[in-house]
């Protein structure tokens, strides 16, 4: 598919529009993660809609210390890569075409969201990430933009900004893509080495531990809720490898829909051990949250909530995350 590369808005507000403009906002460094929002973004276009990607590096999302200055830039490969998914533009803009006036004195603000979790790891990051958004939304004016489900907190503090602020877009969220491996995909990948990359795996490994505690969970509360109140209860318990369940069977079935606190245990088990490896996994955070607030969640806790791990491999920060559905069934 042919592209177009444009580097100012006015020149993107000249374009004849006959159907959706779908958005996909990038830093660059695109792979098949962006990819996969791309093609998403053509389906939701349709064939008479325009999908846009933005590619632009914010300096207002990297604190002090971070890796602005080696944050990868690869626009003609980016445009190879936007192209084949089904982009008909990438808008790249200079610094001074987002910010003409420099630096913006007037911000968006995230409020006690932004503050949680990378908020409190990256101070300032989502006040940044927020008013770039709001202003690529602006300057791009589309019906609808996509974002990755892997950076979950900035998703979610996209969809209460829009909702908030009466933005007129629909948000959309896109699964997490990963490599073979289990590794979400990032632009920050690159920078692994082979040692860093295999200590990196355990961010992946401890969700999925997570996960598969909680559906045993779930399975052992279903099947309890199955059998009478009687020892044959307790028998079937017993038979899927609950024994100290099995012991107080009742209990049991009327317990919390599911245990946060064996979640999170299950998985800082993965990442208490790949802090022993060579290179060690330096954990940031790990926590189960409700997405709607990124608060941590009780054992009482029912319907969709994130599990959330950050952690650094050499010096190389990555994140990740799995949602998990508390008490499906009643």
């Amino acid at each position: 598919m042919t592209i177009t590369l444009l580097r100012t808005a006015a020149e993107l507000h000249a374009r004849v529009r006959t159907g959706r403009r779908a958005v996909v906002m990038t830093m660059g460094a695109l792979h098949e993660g962006h990819a996969t929002l791309i093609r998403t973004a053509r389906r939701i276009a349709g064939p008479d809609g325009e999908v846009v990607v933005t590619v632009f590096v914010n300096p207002l999302q990297f604190g002090a210390g971070e890796d602005l200055d080696r944050y990868p830039r690869t626009l003609d490969a980016d445009l190879e890569v936007a192209g084949r998914a089904g982009a008909d533009v990438v808008f790249a803009p200079a610094v001074d075409e987002v910010y003409p006036g420099g630096e913006p004195q007037v911000r968006i603000t995230a409020g006690p969201m932004g503050e949680r979790l990378e908020g409190a790891s990256r101070p300032g990051h989502f006040d940044g990430m927020l008013t770039v958004v709001a202003k690529l939304l602006h300057l791009t004016r589309p019906d609808v933009a996509l974002y990755g489900q892997k950076d979950a907190q900035q998703l979610a503090l996209i969809r209460r900004m829009v909702r908030d602020l009466n933005f007129d877009v629909e948000i959309v969220g896109v699964p997490t893509v990963r490599e073979e491996d289990g590794l979400a995909l990032s632009s920050r990948n690159r920078y692994l080495s082979p040692k860093e990359r295999r200590t990196a795996l355990a961010l992946s490994q401890a969700l999925f531990a997570g996960a598969d505690r909680h559906a045993a969970q779930e399975a052992l509360r279903a099947r309890a809720r199955e059998v009478p109140a009687t020892r044959a209860r307790a028998e079937a318990l017993s038979a899927i490898g609950e024994s100290r369940a099995a012991a107080d069977a009742h209990a049991v079935a009327k317990a919390a829909p599911g245990s946060a606190a064996a979640v999170r245990a299950a998985a800082r088990l993965v990442l208490d051990e790949a802090a022993r490896l060579t290179p060690p996994l330096e954990l940031d955070y790990l926590a189960l949250v409700d997405p709607d607030d990124f608060t941590e969640i009780g054992d009482d806790f029912t319907g969709e909530a994130v599990l959330a791990v950050a952690a650094r491999v050499g010096a190389t920060r990555l994140i990740d995350n799995i949602t998990l559905t508390f008490g499906a069934a009643s």
